[in-house]
């Protein structure tokens, strides 16, 4: 059933990449990284419509992802996708949800896991659309600008080194939010006990 909604996206083009792209981040188990290198093979001259077109698409299913968890929590992910990604995913938004997105971006655990976590969790919604655009840019573009340059020989490139790359720019990334985060802690405290000296000063 999946390999013939993945043919009736593929022969609808650019249509088919806009509504596989769209469910990616709503329900859909299989990621729309697959469509954009098929589409990418058939016509390399128009990967980078290709990737603007499920880029867009994406960030449109977003916010329908987020509603949907907050309001029927995880339950409908453990129906559609596997346990052992809903667990990580989870495990990365303990720890930083920021960091959880942006990797969300790269890897190839579909998307939707953490635009519905990001629901359940009560992320907000704003900072899920802001760090999505910039992770899901990164990664339609690099595969449909790797097609628009090189054509068919770019299949080998996204297969061999694409998926270790973008986890290491995740990774890169994740770090950087992290630091940041803790800088901003260490601030907040320093500014807080401040006026503690002072009140203690004074007494």
């Amino acid at each position: 059933m999946l390999q013939g909604m993945m043919d009736f996206f593929k022969d609808f083009g650019a249509w088919g990449m806009f509504l596989h792209s769209f469910l990616d981040a709503v329900i859909f188990p299989i990621p729309a990284f697959f469509l954009q290198v098929s589409l990418g093979l058939m016509d390399p001259s128009n990967a980078l419509w290709i990737a603007t077109v499920g880029y867009l698409a994406c960030l449109l299913g977003t916010p329908v992802g987020y509603f949907m968890g907050k309001l029927l929590g995880k339950s409908i992910l453990y129906k559609i996708l596997k346990k052992s990604w809903i667990d990580s995913a989870t495990n990365l938004f303990n720890r930083n949800g920021e960091a959880a997105i942006f990797i969300g971006s790269f890897t190839p655990v579909p998307f939707k896991v953490f635009t519905i976590l990001s629901g359940c969790l009560h992320f907000s919604l704003w900072k899920l659309i802001g760090y999505a655009a910039v992770g899901r840019a990164v990664k339609f573009y690099t595969v449909g600008v790797l097609f628009y340059l090189f054509g068919r020989a770019a299949e080998g490139m996204i297969h061999g080194y694409l998926t270790y790359t973008l986890l290491g720019v995740a990774c890169l990334l994740a770090v950087g939010l992290m630091i940041k985060r803790k800088l901003q802690k260490k601030k907040q405290t320093a500014q807080t006990a401040v006026p503690a000296v002072e009140k203690a000063e004074e007494c």
